[in-house]
């Protein structure tokens, strides 16, 4: 069939790549499949079975048949394989028409001879199949790859939905978690029990009839009736006040009246005292401590009436006891009879025994000197301070009679051991358990300016050197014994008594408190009382890692200690320590200066700070404020009274604050990518202030968020 006729025959062909769904399938329900295809021309060269690739689709628009082609309706019949097989065959076929025109040019076939020509334009049709194959293939790619954005879009958006979902929920259990950690300051009033409330609360407070089906009505309720009671109780204490105040002014009246006595009831002691002997004592002990006590020199004497005095009327635990070589005491309470006689006599008697004996070495004259100048009275006294723990304070006081002043020694009896800490071994030691009783009374030197004279002739420099051996004369010993020197503070006994037996008890309860404490500390446990626990956040990183005891010369030699030692705040008397805190790379150290008036005075802590290089207070105005948050707010960290858990609060806030301190500044001066070394944990409203970008350190409790001073 010629080219000619088939141009003729050749229909119209509208090629409609796109188009709405809807006219797609307005089409494929009218269309037929034509019968002619672009190979109708030559059926024999065809392979056998193979579909046709130009289908045309029958459509009638205004009365004509118009053929339309669209290639998206017919993907959507067409098998892919076949589509291979078909592409196969094709370029079989084509190949082998290729070579059949080879053939019939190598055999002298001209270039326009039908036969050759017959063949270029079945091979023609082959190519258009070929195309259709290409374009088939690139629109099942698009499909794919369409079909493949949109289920890709779909899962991002359900894991968009997922994502927030998980939101909230994490919202909804911080929201819980708050709710269920939420202390309300009705939780810290301690009310009567449920019972007692129904039984006692009148029926317009209880309403039975809602608050026993409603827990939240039964506890307004029961605050309801704290706050009736309180009132009542508020009016009974103003009146109590008043009647206080009455028995005061008679107590007052009475002291006045008793104190005038005084002088005449010692006058009658005085006088009584032969009546005493005749007729003796009612109780064999009293009697016996009576007559030992006689023989006691006067500020012994003094001592140990006023001891048993205060021990009779306020402190059932205070015992006293007198120790020594009575008839020694005895001996030397005797007047002395032609003293000076004898004496010359038998110095004339040695001199003329012993003309040929060599006289006594300089040294050892000095030296018998000495020793008669420190001589001890033959009796002494011992008070024995209890407490409720157990534990026994003795007290040894005694009487140098050359130099006319007291001592005391100290020793501490415990029911439990105490020998676990080594830093607290200073503690209890008896040479400076009593040191600084009262201000700057550290026991080294006599009160007496006599002494010093007495001193100069015997060559003693100082009396401290017989400290250890005599005891330590206070001067608060001296005010108890009665003796009172020129230029030295002092008072009578009887007004002296309460407070120092008060002061003592405290100093062995302050030390038994800080040999407790230190156990823990040296194991790295900062004990924090129930009491405290609202003055700290619940969570805190920094730890304490050492815990350990320093000399003075140790102390002396640190480089971030020295404004102290310049500003005199320590004396070699203080108990000196070196706390370690550590967080991460982080290491604090505390150089810690205990007073021995503790907890009366507060410890006094220099810090040096080693991360990313070292700094101290005096380099660093932060370093600065959290040293003035452990020293100078006081009032803050001393917890119930008396404040013996000063010390473990003060190290428990140097915690939090480097806590507050390192997560604020990696904040502020580490800009790089990544997790940083100290998470951000603590809430704080400003992470720094001022020109000096100070942090804050102030704990805002119940709020739980830092702040500035």
């Amino acid at each position: 069939m010629s080219s000619d006729t088939l141009k003729k025959r050749k229909a119209k062909v509208i090629r409609s790549d796109g188009g709405t769904p809807e006219n797609k399938r307005g089409r494929a329900e009218g269309e037929q499949v034509s019968a002619h295809s672009l190979g109708e021309t030559s059926h024999s060269k065809f392979p056998a079975g193979l579909p046709l690739v130009g289908q045309r689709k029958l459509l009638s628009v205004r009365n004509k048949d118009v053929r339309v082609y669209n290639e998206e309706v017919e993907l959507e019949g067409r098998d892919p394989e076949q589509d291979y097989v078909l592409y196969k065959s094709t370029c079989e076929a084509l190949a082998k028409l290729m070579a059949e025109i080879q053939e019939l040019k190598a055999n002298g076939a001209k270039e326009g001879s039908e036969e050759v020509e017959e063949r270029r334009r079945q091979g023609c049709v082959h190519f258009v199949t070929l195309k259709k194959l290409n374009r088939l293939a690139h629109m099942r790619l698009k499909k794919g790859r369409d079909q493949t954005h949109e289920a890709k879009q779909r899962v991002d958006v359900l894991h968009l939905q997922l994502q927030n979902l998980l939101y909230e929920v994490m919202h909804l259990q911080k929201e819980i978690g708050k709710c269920l950690e939420f202390k309300s300051q009705h939780e810290e009033i301690e009310l009567v029990s449920v019972d007692e409330f129904l039984k006692e609360a009148p029926a317009e407070i209880s309403r039975p009839h809602l608050t026993k089906e409603d827990p939240h009505q039964l506890t307004l309720a029961r605050l309801d009736w704290e706050l009736e009671q309180r009132k009542r109780l508020a009016e009974q204490y103003k009146s109590s006040l008043c009647s206080k105040e009455k028995i005061l002014k008679g107590i007052e009246l009475k002291k006045e009246y008793l104190g005038s006595l005084q002088p005449g009831l010692q006058a009658i002691m005085q006088a009584s005292l032969p009546v005493q002997e005749y007729l003796s004592m009612p109780f064999e002990h009293v009697q016996k401590q009576a007559e030992v006590a006689r023989h006691l020199p006067p500020p012994l004497y003094v001592l140990f009436v006023q001891a048993n005095a205060y021990g009779q009327a306020f402190d059932k635990n205070l015992t006293v006891s007198i120790s020594g070589d009575v008839d020694e005491a005895k001996a030397l309470s005797r007047p002395p009879e032609d003293s000076q006689d004898d004496e010359s006599d038998s110095d004339a008697e040695e001199e003329q025994q012993n003309t040929k004996r060599r006289r006594a070495t300089v040294g050892v004259q000095l030296d018998d000197k000495r020793k008669e100048m420190l001589k001890r009275h033959p009796l002494s006294l011992c008070i024995d301070l209890k407490c409720k723990d157990g534990s026994v304070l003795h007290l040894f006081f005694y009487y140098l009679m050359n130099l006319n002043i007291l001592t005391v020694k100290a020793k501490v009896s415990t029911s439990a051991d105490l020998s676990g800490a080594i830093s607290a071994g200073e503690l209890l030691n008896s040479e400076s358990l009593l040191n600084c009783l009262y201000a700057s009374d550290h026991g080294q030197e006599t009160p007496n300016p006599g002494n010093r004279y007495q001193f100069d002739k015997v060559g003693i420099t100082t009396f401290a050197d017989y400290v250890s051996e005599l005891g330590h004369p206070y001067n608060w010993v001296q005010s108890l014994g009665g003796l009172q020197f020129f230029g030295a503070q002092s008072s009578l006994s009887a007004s002296h008594m309460e407070a120092t037996m008060k002061l003592l008890r405290g100093r062995l309860q302050s030390r038994l408190a800080l040999h407790k404490q230190f156990s823990s500390l040296e194991h790295s446990i900062v004990p924090v009382s129930s009491e405290c626990q609202h003055l700290f956040p619940a969570k805190v990183v920094s730890r304490l890692a050492r815990w350990t005891m320093m000399s003075y010369q140790e102390f002396m030699e640190l480089s971030f200690v020295q404004h102290v030692v310049k500003a005199g705040l320590m004396k070699e008397t203080d108990l000196f320590f070196m706390a370690t805190v550590e967080r991460g790379t982080a290491r604090l150290q505390a150089a810690v200066v205990l007073n021995p008036r503790y907890p009366e005075i507060t410890p006094l802590f220099s810090l040096s700070l080693l991360w990313k290089g070292e700094r101290s207070g005096r380099t660093d105005d932060n370093l600065r404020a959290m040293e003035s948050e452990v020293n100078v707010f006081k009032s803050e960290l001393q917890g119930p009274r008396p404040g013996l858990q000063l010390l473990t609060n003060q190290i428990q806030r140097l915690c939090m604050c480097l806590d507050v301190y390192l997560e604020t500044e990696s904040q502020v001066s580490d800009g790089s990518e990544g997790p940083r070394e100290f998470p951000r944990e603590k809430m704080c409203l400003r992470t720094a202030r001022g020109p000096n970008r100070l942090k804050p350190f102030k704990y805002n409790h119940p709020q739980g968020f830092f702040s500035h001073r």
